[in-house]
């Protein structure tokens, strides 16, 4: 497949610098471009891989557009990493690999379940009693949606993924683990993003709730009851036990953790591996990572921790009123 560079400019804007009549052949990352791909460059950090960059034509900001045009051809647009994701999305429906609505032959889907004519369920996808799948949403294979779960229109939940089993409540009596009949559902809003091998549980009573335009990667847990503010991100491996509330437009980095029952402010992020133990009531960029050791020494040793910056202080202090004959 190849497109001229004037069909891109055409279908999503930009200004272009060079032959429209290019034919690009592929889309490639800026270092490894060949003659016949397009890339882009969206940092200023990397203007010395344009130089070197083989690639046909370069998407850059404006104010890296005379460095672009001594290189070669090149499209100038406002947010060149947003262009480009844009040109993937009109890269693959060109190849025409957009799934298929329809209900794959070797799927099972309830009776009593209400699937959009224009959603596509892949194979061995279990859809059960009572769910609800939105308009343009694509199940990958594999994908379980549990009973009563709503899932929004123009979602895509990859291979994997499981919605509405139950979540993690046991109420210990005598010795033994009594099971908490989970008894609400998941719903989730539109533009969602679903990661292989995601789990999302039911809520124990009410219901575990991902709101519009979340994007969730692979292997990430969400515990019974939690609710995820919209245009959310975590990726792999975060884990969110139940009952916690996450705020919109926070992201969750890989392998970090938020306990249950607390709460995140809009526009928290939280670092990789990180441990999220209280609640955060600010935005802001967020770190917590401590070794592992016995609980009573653990918390002794945070408690100290926390006061060092204080000492510090104290200490800076006492330095500056110190006379020039005691140094």
């Amino acid at each position: 497949m190849a497109l001229p560079l004037h069909a891109i400019v055409a279908a999503l804007g930009g200004e272009l610098h060079g032959d429209g009549g290019l034919l690009i052949q592929g889309l490639a990352p800026l270092e490894a471009a060949r003659p016949g791909q397009i890339a882009f460059l969206s940092h200023p950090r990397y203007v010395q891989q344009l130089a070197r960059s083989q690639a046909a034509c370069v998407i850059v900001a404006p104010a890296l557009r005379d460095a672009a045009l001594a290189r070669g051809p090149c499209i100038v647009a406002d947010a060149p990493y947003y262009y480009f994701a844009r040109l993937t999305q009109f890269w693959k429906r060109h190849l025409g690999r957009a799934p298929r609505a329809g209900v794959h032959p070797s799927a099972v889907v309830d009776p009593e379940a209400l699937v959009d004519p224009s959603a596509s369920i892949g194979p061995l996808c279990v859809v059960e009693r009572g769910a609800h799948i939105g308009a343009g949403t694509v199940l990958a294979s594999r994908v379980t949606v549990g009973e009563d779960c709503h899932i929004g229109a123009r979602c895509i939940l990859h291979p994997g993924a499981v919605i509405g089993a139950d979540g993690f409540g046991f109420a210990p009596h005598e010795g033994r683990w009594e099971k908490i009949e989970q008894l609400g559902a998941v719903r989730i809003g539109d533009d969602v993003e679903i990661g292989a091998n995601t789990c999302i549980d039911r809520g124990a009573l009410g219901d575990t709730v991902i709101e519009d335009g979340v994007k969730l990667d692979n292997l990430v847990q969400i515990g019974h009851n939690v609710r995820v503010g919209r245009h959310t991100a975590m990726a792999g491996c975060a884990g969110v036990a139940g009952s916690a509330v996450i705020g919109a437009h926070c992201t969750v980095g890989g392998g970090a953790v938020v306990l249950g029952h607390l709460s995140l402010a809009d526009h928290v992020h939280v670092s990789a591996a990180s441990v999220v133990m209280r609640s955060i009531h600010k935005p802001g960029q967020y770190t917590g990572l401590f070794p592992i050791d016995e609980n009573a020494k653990w918390e002794k040793n945070a408690a100290s921790l926390k006061q060092l910056h204080g000492l510090r202080e104290r200490l800076k202090a006492l330095e500056n009123r110190e006379s020039p004959d005691t140094r």
